[in-house]
């Protein structure tokens, strides 16, 4: 029954819904909900991709109890697991890199913020990079930098967005609402 306490907390650690969970899983929010419920475990295969979506060992998940100690020992990689609410996206990475200040239309975003993770490079020695959301103007990108920097400094595990943009996105372009 721990599993079922453990998934529970975790998910909401990372600030995730059942449903955003199950989306990133590819199952219903009903099979997440009876996981949490403790009225069964997912397959293998499902349990696996949920560790790694969530940043997590199986040991974690699957453990009866936690040290503290553990606990902070766990993001000691300097990685840190970041939240995007409005992209739908959950990154593993240890640096933020922004772009450069974009054209566009008075309700078109003006800059992006970018994931780096660790991993295989690509042909031109490049780390893989995830797209994690838009930004209005300069400041809300500011701060939200300097946010993610002093997570990352302290050790913490798990960041979400704060000040990312909601889009709308019409073909090739993309429009910030309200």
């Amino acid at each position: 029954m721990r599993f079922a306490e453990n998934l529970k907390q975790i998910r909401k650690e990372h600030h995730l819904s059942q449903e955003e969970l199950a989306e990133l899983l590819d199952v219903s929010r009903q099979a997440v909900s009876k996981w949490e419920q403790g009225q069964g475990y997912p397959e293998v295969e499902k349990l696996l991709l949920l560790a790694e979506k969530l940043n997590v060992s199986l040991d974690a998940l699957m453990s009866t109890g936690k040290s503290e100690e553990t606990s902070k020992k766990e993001n000691s990689s300097g990685m840190i697991i970041i939240t995007s609410p409005n992209e739908n996206a959950i990154v593993d990475c240890y640096k933020v890199v922004t772009s450069g200040k974009m054209r566009g239309g008075p309700d078109a975003p003006k800059y992006a913020l970018f994931g780096v993770g660790r991993g295989r490079s690509n042909f031109w020695g490049e780390e893989p990079t995830t797209f994690l959301g838009w930004y209005a103007d300069h400041a809300q990108i500011s701060k939200e930098v300097e946010e993610i920097s002093k997570a990352i400094a302290q050790g913490v595990p798990t960041y979400t967005l704060q000040y990312s943009a909601r889009t709308e996105r019409r073909w090739a372009s993309v429009k910030i609402i309200e």
